[in-house]
């Protein structure tokens, strides 16, 4: 397994960032985008703080968690 790279070394100018159509138009959410194969997420609120990168694999078992239920707790 390839470890993935420090997100502070990446320039994440050319991103184009994703919010969800739920999340009513505000700043406060979060926004996807890819970058060299993973997603990047980044708080709406802080667009010029380095964002949190992930693997295909692991953004889709966070969004399976979610629909089954998994993470409700946290809410």
């Amino acid at each position: 397994m390839s470890t993935k790279p420090d997100p502070a070394g990446l320039d994440f100018s050319g991103v184009t960032w994703e919010k969800s159509p739920f999340s009513g138009g505000s700043d406060n959410c979060v926004e996807f985008g890819t970058i060299g194969g993973l997603i990047a997420v980044r708080d709406s609120k802080r667009p010029e703080q380095t964002p949190l990168l992930f693997t295909r694999d692991e953004i889709a078992a966070m969004i399976a968690g979610a629909k089954h239920g998994s993470l409700d707790h946290l809410a």
